[in-house]
This record gives structure tokens, sequence and C-alpha cells, in this order.
């Protein structure tokens, strides 16, 4: 068994992809969209024809940059199955379409830039047509049962905490009279969160492919953070001031309303006006709704005591490009949640527009920021930034609450492992920049005696 890693790695967090070879069959592990700056999104150019036989795709879970090049494949003219849990097959769909439409969308606004320049139109990556047609190969599966995806493979799903629907995945293959087991953690949730059932180890592994993302920390203690994010909303409604938190639509939006809703219920804080300014964040709500089975047993106690829209009557949904635009009429502090998470796009950048420069605007940031992202630079203090091509002098607060991240921290990516680890699996860390895999390695070898390989982008393992 070889296997190829073709995205997150060699210091890159986005792109996660893995193309597992045996025998009889091949099977690709994600296929995930590059995120962040230039440098990143070049590497999502599609080859011009396609590759070898591939027999099925496996998902970990629906994000973007574990799903986002999908459509490249029907684009080729594939048509093999997606193999996925139910709850990603509805999240999957959803950033899919959403890809292909922004695509599609930048093409055209490029495509008319160069025709007043002289120059040719641009190609989007991939089309709404090609979205629909890789949803349509999507063969949903249980968590805990295996699944025959090839002849000669099997795979286990289990929970991976990290976002609705979340997995890790065990392939099982029988080659030269042997079992191999391979496990792929995807991305891991903390168990500090109490949103989503806490994710649930494997057992026996001869190698490990473990994500990296917060592999040299620990996040924030979670109780802490929601103490200082009430902060924050009191400060702002007491100064007039917005808050504005690029949200990741899939998760992120979802805490923070609960959140909300809990410090209305509890009377943390009075009722306030309220925008969850992305279809894309109300799709994936709803889509939550539909999925109580996979919350935490505090969450899920907590909806059923009462609708989370009884305690958020001031929130309203922003499905239309002019409703979004109202918001810039409405005077007096306000909380907006506006796409996309990293501030690469979407709605956050018109609020950030108008407010960065203002110094009672209070920027929440509540996710991982790719390098090369505006919502990297305003981590980092960035005094200035460039937006729609026009400079941007930022005056507002900028509060980062990593303990609201959907990642695990290193704590928590070693606890997972230790399960697993008394089986002795070759170990290979990804989805990590170079200087956190390099200190989970480091700690996985003090702690278990076994030594971790970073593979660069390209790089072929043999099991």
């Amino acid at each position: 068994m070889n296997i190829k890693v073709i995205g997150a790695s060699g210091g890159e967090v986005t792109g996660s992809a893995y193309m597992v070879e045996t025998g009889r069959s091949r099977v690709l592990v994600d296929c995930g969209l590059f995120q962040g700056g230039r440098k990143s999104e070049a590497l999502n150019r599609p080859p011009d024809k396609p590759n070898r036989q591939l027999d099925a795709v496996l998902l970990t879970h629906g994000h973007l940059d574990h799903t986002g090049r999908l459509p490249l494949l029907t684009r080729l003219g594939w048509r093999g199955p997606v193999f996925c849990t139910p709850a990603t097959a509805k999240m999957a769909a959803l950033i899919i379409r959403d890809s292909a439409r922004i695509q599609t969308g930048d093409a055209m606004r490029q495509s008319l830039k160069n025709a007043r320049s002289g120059r040719p139109p641009v190609e989007p990556l991939y089309t709404p047509d090609d979205a629909e047609a890789i949803v349509g190969l999507f063969r949903t599966v249980p968590y805990q049962k295996p699944v025959k995806v090839t002849p000669d493979v099997q795979a286990i799903w289990t929970e991976a905490g990290h976002m609705l629907g979340s997995a890790s995945i065990q392939l099982i293959a029988r080659e030269d009279g042997r079992e191999k087991r391979v496990v792929f953690s995807g991305d891991l949730g903390p168990r500090s969160i109490p949103l989503l059932r806490n994710f649930e180890p494997f057992q026996q592994a001869d190698m490990v492919f473990l994500e990296s993302t917060y592999g040299d920390r620990d996040h924030r203690p979670f109780l802490e953070t929601v103490d200082e994010f009430v902060d924050v909303v009191k400060k702002a409604v007491k100064t007039g001031g917005r808050i504005i938190v690029p949200t990741f639509a899939i998760g992120r939006a979802q805490l923070l309303t609960s959140l909300l809703a809990w410090m209305f219920r509890t009377r943390k804080a009075s009722p306030f006006p309220i925008f969850l300014d992305s279809p894309m964040a109300i799709e994936a709500t709803r889509i939550y709704t539909q999925h109580i089975e996979l919350f935490h047993e505090r969450m899920a106690k907590f909806v059923r005591e009462r609708p989370l829209r009884a305690d958020l009557f001031m929130m309203k949904l922003c499905e239309t490009a002019e409703e979004s635009r109202r918001i810039n009429d409405v005077s007096g502090s306000c909380f907006i949640m506006a796409g996309a998470g990293m501030c690469n796009a979407g709605r956050v950048l018109h609020h950030l527009k108008q407010n960065l420069w203002k110094k009672e605007t209070q920027v929440v940031i509540v996710g991982y920021q790719g390098r090369g992202s505006l919502g990297r630079q305003l981590v980092e203090g960035a005094k200035e930034v460039r937006i729609h091509g026009g400079k941007v002098v930022v005056r507002a607060r900028v509060h980062t609450l990593s303990g609201f991240s959907a990642h695990a921290g290193q704590s928590d990516l070693l606890e997972w492992f230790k399960v697993i680890a008394p089986s002795r699996p070759r170990v290979v860390l990804t989805h990590g920049e170079d200087g956190p895999r390099k200190e989970l390695a480091r700690q996985i070898l003090r702690r278990f005696k076994l030594r971790s390989a970073m593979p660069a982008m390209g790089d072929v393992i043999e099991v």
C-alpha cells in the first residue's frame, strides 16, 4: 500500500488530500481546496487530463479545505462514489455549491476586467454544473460500521468532534497475506466546547495521519473565552460600537448564536440587534437542527428546554445582498456575523471596509487564519490593510478568541493519539505549519517514544 500526500503538507494547512493505492484499487481520502494567499490558491489549478483510475473518494468532513477540489474530478469526467456521513453529505453539498458560485462569479468579474485591457477571459476553476455532478455521487455511511469501498478496502468512520458530521477514517486492506490498517484523523475538535459530541479515537493502526494545526499550543480555556466574549459584547453595547465577527459559516456561526442565546436566556446581557449575514450560515444552521443526535448532551438539553429562536428574537437573517447592505443604516450597537472566516472573500469585507477605521468597532476573530489572509494580518496587528483595492486604516480593536477554535489544541491531539499509541503505529503529521507540527512531533516522541514523519507535498509513503 502506497499513500501519496497531495495536500496539507510541507507546512501547508489547507488542501487536504491523500491518494491511497493498493495492489487492486486507488482511493482518495479528502480532496480539499487550498486557501489563503495567492501562493496557496495557485495550487488549485486542475491538471490537463485525469490521472489513472480512481475507484472512490472518502471524506472526513465537509469543510472547503477538505472538499473544495472535488468538482475538478467530475470536470475531468470522473463518476465514481464519494463516501461520507449523512451530515457531511449535506454540509459538503452546501459548501461546494457556494464555492462553485464564487468561482464562477470571480471568473466573470476578472474576465470583464481583462476585456477592458485587451486580455483573454478567465475560466472558473469549476462551475455549478461540476458541483452538482459531484454532489450526485455522494453515498452516505454510518458511524462505527465497516463499509466496503472497493473490492479490497474497507473503511470505518468514527466521530471527530470538529464539525457536524466530521469523522476520522480507518482504512482496512489485506495485502501480502496480512491486514493493514491506516487511520486518517481528519480535523479533530476540542473536547471543551459543548456543541458537538467529543471525538472517538481508534485503538489500532499500522500508520496514523494526524493533523497538527495547533500542535504547538493549547487554546485558552473555553469558559475563560466565554467570559471574554461576554465582556467584549457588553463593552461594545455600552459604547455604541459594532461587533464584527468574520464567521466560518459552519460551526462557529452556530456556536456564537448558541452563546448569544445563552447570554440572553441567563440575562448576562439584554437582547440587542444581531445579524447573521451569510446565506450559507443560515442554511447550515437549518441542517444543524436536523441532527441533534450529533450534539453534545448539554447542548441537546439546552435546545430541548427552549428553542434558541425564542431567545434570539432580535436576530435578523440576511439572505440577500440588499439585506446585507441595510446593516450599514443601523445606528448604535449591533453584532454582525458574516463570511468568510479568514476575511479572504464575502460580505465581511464590506463590513470591515465600513468599520475598521472606527475606534469603537470591535473585531472578534474566532478561528484559524491562513497565511496571507486578511484575517491573519488583523491578528498580527496590521495598522493598515487593503480591501477591494483600497487602503483602510485599522483603528478597531481586534480580539482573538482562540478558545472558540473548532480545532483540537496540543493536549487534545495527544489525548486522541494516546488511545492508538499502544499499537505502535508509524506517525505522519500533516495539516499544520512547520512550527506546530515539529513541536507535536517532539511531544509524541517524548511521551510515546514514536518518531513522526513530516512529508512534503507529493511525497509517497509506503505502508
